[in-house]
C-alpha cells in the first residue's frame, strides 16, 4: 500500500515553461548583480568557492565566476552551486513580489487531498531545496509548503541514479513498495523502479507513450492508481 508520495516539480507539479521562460531568465538577469553585491556573505562565498573549484576560474575573478554561472544556466547544468545561487536570487524575487510560482490546478487540488488523507508528501528536484520551498511557498494558488514533509535535491544524488532513490528510502526509513514517485522523465522513473519504488509517468502534453508502465495526464489519474493500491 502506498503511504508516501515523492514528486518531481518541472513538468510534474509545475509547467516546464515556467522554469525555462520565467525562472531561468530571471536568474540570468539578476545573478550578476546579486553575486557582486553579496560576494562577501558566507552563504554566497561558499558557493563561489565551489564554482571556482569546479571551473578552474580564479576565486578572486568574480566576473569570470559569473560568466561560468551564466554559461551553466544556458547549458541547463545541474551543478549544486548554481542551483543554490539561483535559489538565493529567486528568493529575493519571490519576497519582493516579482515572482509567483506556477502549480497546475490538479496538482494543487490533489496535493492538499493527499495530505489531508494522511499520505506523506516529499519533493525531489534538481533545483535546490531552497528553490523548491520558494516555488511551493509563493504559488499563484497560495502556500503549499505545509503539505510537504521534506525536500531532496541533487545533494542526495543525481535523479537518474538508482542509488539516489535508495538514499531517500534509507533517510526516510520506509519500504520501497510504500513509496510512489511522480515524474515526467522516464529515465528518472527507471532509476526509482530499480530502487523498488512504484512510479507514475506524468505526460501532460503530446501523444501518450506506448509503454507498460503507468502513465497519467494529470494528478486526478494518479489518484486512480492510488485507489487501486
Amino acid at each position: 500500500m502506498i503511504r508516501v508520495i515523492l514528486t518531481d516539480i518541472e513538468g510534474t507539479t509545475s509547467s516546464i515553461s515556467f522554469v525555462h521562460d520565467v525562472l531561468f531568465p530571471f536568474a540570468a538577469e539578476h545573478l550578476p548583480g546579486f553575486v557582486t553585491d553579496n560576494r562577501e556573505e558566507p552563504a554566497v562565498a561558499e558557493q563561489l568557492d565551489a564554482v571556482a573549484a569546479k571551473s578552474g576560474v580564479d576565486r578572486q575573478d568574480v566576473e569570470g565566476l559569473v560568466e561560468v554561472l551564466q554559461q551553466w544556466i544556458r547549458e541547463d547544468r545541474k551543478e549544486t552551486s548554481l542551483k543554490a545561487l539561483q535559489g538565493m536570487v529567486w528568493e529575493q524575487g519571490y519576497q519582493q513580489g516579482e515572482l509567483k510560482g506556477h502549480i497546475y490546478p490538479d496538482a494543487a487540488d490533489y496535493l492538499q487531498r493527499w495530505h489531508d488523507r494522511g499520505l506523506r508528501l516529499f519533493v525531489y528536484s534538481s533545483g535546490s531545496v531552497k528553490a523548491q520551498k520558494l516555488i511551493f511557498g509563493f504559488t499563484t494558488e497560495g502556500d503549499f509548503t505545509p503539505f510537504f514533509s521534506g525536500y531532496f535535491d541533487t545533494r542526495i544524488g543525481g535523479k537518474k541514479e538508482a542509488d539516489s532513490y535508495r538514499n531517500i528510502l534509507k533517510e526516510l526509513g520506509v519500504e520501497p513498495e510504500t513509496m510512489l514517485f511522480l515524474s515526467d522523465v522516464e529515465s528518472e522513473l527507471d532509476a526509482a523502479e530499480a530502487a523498488g519504488m512504484k512510479t507514475a509517468w506524468l505526460v501532460r502534453e503530446g501523444e501518450l507513450p506506448d509503454t507498460g508502465r503507468f502513465v497519467a495526464r494529470d494528478f486526478s489519474e494518479v489518484e486512480t492508481l492510488l485507489r487501486k493500491r
